[in-house]
């Protein structure tokens, strides 16, 4: 269940708001018939207008007299926003669409993640070291499942960018986790994944021994590999099982 969707009607509401407009059911520019909206979803007038409340603080809708409430252009939306982002990933509509999501993700991961965990190199506190530590040992634990795999792989990174001991770069945890959480999870369920143990032990090292440059090589080592799990869930199925590329 999604995070809106376990808090009641109004969550449920904003939830099947948010999704008809980024799947484009609900055009940029196009006026929402309130009264219709309330039938069809079956709540009261007040709880939908709680509702579109949560969208137009992301950017999603706006009101105005004479014009009524109404989706406002995509470039107007909050795109970094957690929930904005976990919208778009879950109700991309295709596996195109969804691996082009995954991709804007990886590129943003390539500008970030290299120069952040330079810092963690200078910076990183024993305390630092402890949650990289439990995190990849997370990582290596044999028979957890997907889900378990995804949760230590998040783990890692938050660890990462909190050792930088930048707020700011610490706020990216929001961007970067909403979108490897749902890469991880279709890498982690598919075969032939590579393991990541290792990729993540380098980074880890070079942490430790403060060399910022052998960090920014080893993450930009591990964001490869990403690459190539991301290649490889894009391949279509070779039907004579030869496994090729």
């Amino acid at each position: 269940m999604t995070p809106y969707a376990r808090r009641g009607v109004h969550g449920q509401t904003v939830e099947f708001l948010a999704r008809r407009i980024l799947g484009g059911e609900i055009p940029e520019g196009a006026t929402l018939d309130l009264v219709a909206l309330q039938r069809e979803l079956d709540v009261s007038l007040t709880a939908l207008r709680e509702s579109l409340k949560v969208l137009a603080a992301k950017g999603m809708v706006d009101a105005r007299q004479k014009r009524g409430t109404f989706v406002r252009s995509r470039s107007d939306w909050n795109l970094l926003d957690a929930d904005v982002l976990r919208w778009q990933i879950q109700g991309a509509g295709s596996a195109e669409a969804d691996l082009g999501l995954l991709r804007n993700l990886a590129e943003v991961r390539a500008i970030v993640e290299p120069a952040a965990v330079r810092l963690a190199a200078e910076r990183r506190t024993d305390a630092d070291l402890a949650a990289l530590e439990d995190a990849l040992t997370a990582m290596g634990e044999d028979g957890t499942g997907a889900a378990h795999a995804v949760e230590s792989d998040l783990a890692f990174h938050r660890a990462l960018l909190a050792a930088t001991h930048n707020e700011l770069l610490e706020r990216m945890e929001v961007v970067i986790e909403s979108g490897l959480a749902h890469r991880d999870s279709i890498v982690h369920s598919a075969p032939h994944s590579e393991d990541p143990v290792p990729a993540h032990r380098a980074v880890l090292d070079a942490v430790r021994d403060r060399d910022p440059r052998a960090a920014e090589a080893a993450m930009r080592a591990l964001l490869d590999q990403a690459g190539r799990d991301l290649d490889r869930i894009g391949e279509p199925e070779d039907p004579k099982g030869t496994g090729g590329r």
